[in-house]
């Protein structure tokens, strides 16, 4: 059997302020951008003739890694306060980029939530090797928690 995993979609309560967040802190490129009128059939949330804005970002691959975002637009659906922790059922999102430090400037000219600046630290690797990271981990506009890997050498 084999499965892959292509796509992670979220709700959002603001389109720009994601984007902002998604294209302009860690980099991710859009590739989809519609609007789409839900029929109530396969999604557990919303009503068939909700309309709903989706729009999916990517990293480097062309296929795996995506996240979408989507966003009740008609009728606007509400939403609870924004809560910067991590508890059950929420995703924690690890991500590899280039440089660290760079991600952590973008997420403080952004006023992002840093839950953790800055920092390097060692873990055991898959191999039993040990792993160097450098690393910050921050808050999207609603919430979800990433933590931005940047791997060094030796």
């Amino acid at each position: 059997m084999t499965t892959m995993v292509r796509r992670t979609t979220l709700l959002v309560r603001d389109m720009d302020a994601s984007l902002a967040f998604y294209r302009d802190v860690l980099g991710l490129d859009v590739y989809y951008d519609n609007e789409i009128p839900l029929t109530g059939e396969l999604l557990p949330a919303g009503d068939k003739g909700d309309v709903t804005r989706l729009v999916i970002v990517r990293g480097e691959d062309p296929v795996i890694g995506m996240i979408g975002l989507l966003q009740w637009i008609d009728p606007v659906k509400p939403a609870p306060p924004v809560d910067h922790t991590v508890g059950y059922g929420n995703p924690i999102f690890v991500l590899a980029v280039d440089d660290a430090a760079a991600t952590h400037d973008r997420a403080k000219a952004h006023d992002c939530t840093i839950r953790a600046p800055l920092s390097e630290t060692e873990y055991p690797g898959a191999d039993g090797g040990v792993v160097r990271v450098r690393s910050v981990g921050l808050f999207d506009p609603d919430g979800h928690f990433f933590e931005c890997n940047q791997r060094l050498e030796g």
